[in-house]
């Protein structure tokens, strides 16, 4: 981007742009630092859907290109190879490096991820890119910092531990926020010395594929990331039973009341509903609920869905047909169960897969919108009467990603939050993410963690080494 042009300047250049793009990347799959086409020369179709136009084809990885792929990774990975033989400290160069290109290029990248996943330009370049550029730098620090401990065992042992990378990382990864969780899948990996094979979501390849350029652009070994676009039961299928891969990361598919319902309505409708940590369910005490519901529906009804590339756009459209389907079909249930509609309801009358802010009051916890993730721009709004009550009802979800409390009394948010089945319990804040705290559910919202020191942890193996000084007598 030059010193004169401005994010919004590129991204009104989005078309010229992506012919760009098209030429140089889009057509193929990234194995062992080359572009190359896929084994069965199959390819299939990427969508914008803001419009429902193809804006590409992309060749299609199946289990060959996997197979090839992990074979790249392998060798990488060997003992000897040049990535075995870097320092820690170059691994953390490299990936500053691919930072410092990710800055360059951010206009570029959320110009993509706008015209590829539908969500606003702005939301792109501000909080995906962003956060994508503090996970390199943060995992870069850390590259030349990961060690061991010693242990003062019984005997005359000297015992210490190693980490050590585990070797071949399969990765995949979903379309709702595709760059970011790229990066948080990589970062910690290439941190701790491994290779990556890694399996963006077919709906939204584009920028992962944009990333290959810059990964060999940083000066990356041949072999150590390789990027398979393809569809989840060939590809992703491949990588999740490969024996060549050592481990599995998978991410996929669940006044104050002013503040209050600002908070509440960002928690479900940022990035048009499509993220796991989506705060559908607000549970709200009765001697409000009434005036809570009244301004979450105003609210609802003043946000403003348009264009991606739209300056004035809170909410561009869903990622596609069968999503936007299923959400309508969802919110058909709640009407049909007994929920008050308040608002919204529809998809838009236009090209693309856009659909109304809609806001459900009056729902119950057995009807389909409060037990099932929609994954839209849908908010339902439950009452309850006592903290016990709340508590329980909260809790009784085979899910439990994130949780969200929001009262003046720090008693309650503390008792409250403390009670909550879930990995992250934010008070009075809602999605406030950051590299170094870490990421991850409780119950069927997945196992391990994300992002923070906690996954160098489980980014390498740790090695036990147990010594029995020689003695030696003299003669």
């Amino acid at each position: 981007m030059s010193n004169s042009a401005t994010p919004w300047t590129v991204a009104c250049q989005a078309p010229l742009s992506m012919g760009i793009f098209q030429a140089r990347i889009l057509e193929w799959i990234f194995i062992n630092n080359e572009w190359q086409n896929s084994e069965s020369g199959r390819v299939f179709p990427v969508y914008n859907p803001a419009t429902g136009e193809q804006v590409c084809e992309v060749q299609e990885a199946d289990k060959a290109d996997i197979d090839k792929a992990v074979q790249a990774a392998r060798l990488a990975f060997s003992l000897g190879s040049v990535w075995r033989r870097m320092d820690a400290s170059e691994r953390g160069r490299l990936l500053d490096k691919l930072a410092d290109l990710v800055e360059r290029d951010r206009a570029v990248l959320a110009t993509m991820e706008s015209l590829n996943g539908g969500k606003p330009f702005l939301q792109a370049f501000y909080v995906d890119l962003q956060g994508v550029i503090k996970t390199l730098r943060y995992y870069a620090g850390w590259a030349d910092k990961i060690h061991g401990m010693t242990i003062p065992v019984d005997g005359d042992y000297f015992t210490f531990t190693r980490h050590e990378p585990i070797g071949v990382c399969g990765q995949i990864i979903p379309w709702n926020f595709p760059l970011l969780m790229f990066a948080w899948k990589i970062a910690p990996a290439l941190c701790c010395g491994n290779t990556v094979v890694i399996k963006p979501a077919e709906q939204t390849p584009l920028s992962a594929l944009y990333m290959g350029a810059l990964i060999k652009e940083a000066g990356f070994p041949p072999g150590v990331i390789n990027i398979l676009p393809g569809y989840g039961p060939t590809a992703g299928a491949a990588i999740a039973s490969h024996v060549g891969i050592d481990k599995i990361a998978f991410t996929g598919s669940t006044e104050v009341v002013d503040y209050a319902v600002e908070q509440a309505h960002q928690g479900v409708f940022f990035n048009q509903g499509q993220c796991c940590t989506a705060g559908s369910r607000i549970f709200v005490e009765e001697s409000i609920y009434e005036e809570f519901v009244r301004r979450s529906v105003e609210r609802a009804k003043r946000r403003i869905v348009g264009s991606p590339f739209d300056p004035t756009t809170e909410q561009g459209p869903q990622i596609d047909k069968k999503q936007y389907n299923k959400i309508l079909e969802l919110i058909q249930s709640g009407v049909a169960e007994g929920a008050k509609l308040e608002c919204g309801g529809k998809g838009l009358g236009r090209k693309g897969f856009f659909i109304e802010p809609t806001v459900f009051s009056n729902v119950t916890d057995d009807m389909r919108i409060a037990k099932e993730e929609i994954f839209g721009p849908v908010q339902e709004i439950l009452r309850f009467k006592t903290m016990d009550e709340v508590i329980e009802r909260a809790n009784n979800s085979d899910f439990g990603l994130v949780a969200a409390v929001f009262t003046n009394d720090i008693n309650k948010a503390l008792t409250v939050s403390s009670a909550m089945q879930a990995g992250t319990v934010w008070i009075n804040c809602y999605n406030a993410l950051n590299a170094q705290s870490p990421f991850g559910g409780f119950k069927m919202s997945g196992n391990g963690r994300e992002i923070s020191r906690l996954n160098i942890l489980l980014s390498t193996e740790k090695k036990i080494q147990l010594i029995l000084p020689m003695k030696f007598q003299k003669e």
